[in-house]
Order: structure tokens, then C-alpha cells, then sequence
């Protein structure tokens, strides 16, 4: 992490919290430690602020957590207060959609 947060975002240091401290812990109980990564920060910013926007020089990056994707073969240091994926709905949208008398319905709301 730290020569990605160097080389490619232009941050002078990484910082890991208690909680990513832990999950590194895990992640080599497990012999994970040597899987690539995929790091999952703000699209505004190459830091884990999306008021730095584009390329700052000079920063601190905080690692929040580290989640283990063993079945995609990956790591991902969570970078900053972000939304990783947006929540689904309670029920899927295809259970709306029918075929009726040849005629697919139900495509929209």
C-alpha cells in the first residue's frame, strides 16, 4: 500500500487504523498477505479526501479497513468514508417483468 500511496497518489505516508491494524492481522492468519490489491477510495481525489481533488502532493492517506476478496484473489484497503456499492431494493426488478399473451411487461415501473 505504501508504494502505491507514494509512487501513483502523491501521499507522503500511510496510516492504518486500529480496525485495519486487525484486519491485516486476519488477512495473514489466513496467508493471504501476498495478494494483490484493489483499493477502493473517492473518485474525486488520488487521497482518501474527495476535497483534494485530482493529484495532491504531499498527504497523509488513512487506511480505514482491509477486506479480504479470497475468491477474486484480492485485497481492498478502504480509503476515507465512502460508499463501496449502492444499496439494492427489497425486491428485484426482473420479478416485475412477465411475458403476457407474447408481450413482455412490467419493463417499467
Amino acid at each position: 500500500m505504501s508504494k502505491i500511496a507514494r509512487a501513483m497518489y502523491g501521499a507522503t505516508n500511510v496510516t492504518w487504523s486500529h480496525e485495519a491494524e486487525n484486519d491485516l492481522a486476519t488477512v495473514r492468519r489466513f496467508g493471504y498477505e501476498s495478494l494483490p490489491l484493489c483499493v477502493a477510495k473517492t473518485q474525486k481525489s488520488l487521497s482518501d479526501d474527495p476535497k483534494l481533488l485530482g493529484r495532491p502532493e504531499d498527504f497523509e492517506i488513512t487506511v480505514r479497513g482491509v477486506l479480504l476478496a479470497a475468491g477474486a484473489g484480492y485485497l481492498v484497503p478502504l480509503l476515507g468514508d465512502i460508499l463501496r456499492m449502492p444499496g439494492l431494493p427489497p425486491v428485484p426488478a426482473a420479478e416485475r417483468i412477465d411475458l403476457v399473451d407474447g408481450r413482455v411487461v412490467g419493463l417499467t415501473p
